[in-house]
C-alpha cells in the first residue's frame, strides 16, 4: 500500500484483517518509497522483507512522488506492469478516473466513509484478486 496517510493505512489494515485476507500488508509513504520498494533499492534491499506484491493499492496525492507519476512508472516496466494496482484515493475526479485507466490502473475506488464500508470493499477485492482471477508470478 502507497499511501501517505497514517489514519487511512491503519484503517485499510484493520479492514484487511477485518476481512480475513492472510495477505500480509507492508506500506510506503509516497511514490519513491514506492519504486525503492519495487526495485529493492535503499532499505528495501532484502527482498524477504520486501518480497515482489501481489496487488498494490494506491493512493493518488502523496508528497516527493505522486502516485500518478509511480502508476505510469510502474506500467511502463516490463517487470512490474502485471501487478494489479487499485487506486485506492478520496478523489472523485473525472480526471483522475480517467487518467488512472489510461496510466494502467486496474481498477479505480474512492475511499470509502464508514469503516465497514472499507471492510466491504476489502472483502470484494479479496474475492475477486486472490480467488477469482489467476495472476501471473
Amino acid at each position: 500500500m502507497a499511501d501517505d496517510d497514517d489514519d487511512d493505512c491503519m484503517l485499510t489494515q484493520e479492514a484487511l484483517a477485518e476481512s480475513r485476507l492472510a495477505n500480509a500488508a507492508r506500506i510506503v509513504k509516497d511514490g519513491e518509497e514506492l519504486m525503492d520498494y519495487l526495485y529493492n533499492r535503499g532499505q528495501y534491499t532484502d527482498k524477504k522483507l520486501a518480497p515482489r506484491p501481489d496487488l498494490i493499492f494506491l493512493d493518488l496525492n502523496m508528497p516527493k512522488k505522486d502516485g500518478r507519476e509511480a502508476l505510469r512508472e510502474i506500467k511502463a516496466d516490463s517487470q512490474l506492469r502485471s501487478i494489479p494496482i487499485i487506486v485506492l484515493t478520496t478523489s472523485k475526479a473525472e480526471e483522475d478516473i480517467h487518467r488512472s485507466y489510461d496510466l494502467g490502473a486496474n481498477s479505480f475506488i474512492i475511499k470509502p466513509m464508514t469503516f465497514s464500508s472499507l471492510v466491504e470493499v476489502m472483502k470484494t477485492i479479496g474475492k475477486y484478486w486472490f480467488e477469482t482471477v489467476k495472476l501471473p508470478l
